[in-house]
């Protein structure tokens, strides 16, 4: 037999490790002891509490998934409005560019994300050779484009506008 001198450190282990495997055996009951029924009709029990938990949570679960849908479709409304102004800008303050042709631009971009209702404006309304600058001003209500609950941003709008200065040049 070992004495505790003679084993090493792993031997030690190994044998501490091996009582603690027997005594976790031992402690287990039969199938059908009394103490493994009383754990099943525990879990039993339980069921309908993991119902309710679900029932109470699952209310701000969704409204949580909800808003980050429609928060990240204000986004890209929001991205796509600077972008389209800032596109029409370019567009306009090219020589010989038209108001029209600006206007097109800007509602292309607003088209590929679907914004519904969008208005682009030009300050000023008709581009002349004296024009020193352009601003384009891009406004979408955010009734008409909301995805989960356009309640929430009813009555709103969200506006966006960019100013250029034109590459005229001007003649003395």
């Amino acid at each position: 037999m070992l004495t505790k001198d003679s084993m090493t450190n792993d031997e030690t282990r190994m044998t501490k490790a091996a009582g603690r495997r027997r005594s976790a055996l031992g402690s287990r009951s039969a199938p059908g002891s009394r103490s493994a029924l009383g754990r099943r009709w525990g879990r039993k029990r339980r069921m309908g509490a993991t119902t309710v938990e679900f029932a109470l949570v699952a209310p701000a679960f969704f409204l949580v998934i909800m808003s980050m849908f429609e928060f990240t479709r204000l986004n890209v409304l929001r991205h796509t409005a600077d972008n389209a102004a800032y596109e029409a800008a370019r567009v306009a303050i090219v020589p010989g560019a038209t108001t029209a042709q600006a206007r097109t631009e800007a509602n292309r971009l607003l088209t590929i994300v679907g914004a519904r209702g969008a208005s682009v404006n030009f300050n000023p309304g008709t581009i002349t050779p004296e024009t020193d600058s352009v601003t384009v001003t891009v406004t979408i209500p955010l009734d008409s484009n909301g995805w989960v609950v356009p309640r929430f941003t009813r009555g709103r709008t969200l506006t966006s506008s960019a100013t250029m200065r034109t590459e005229r040049v001007r003649s003395r």
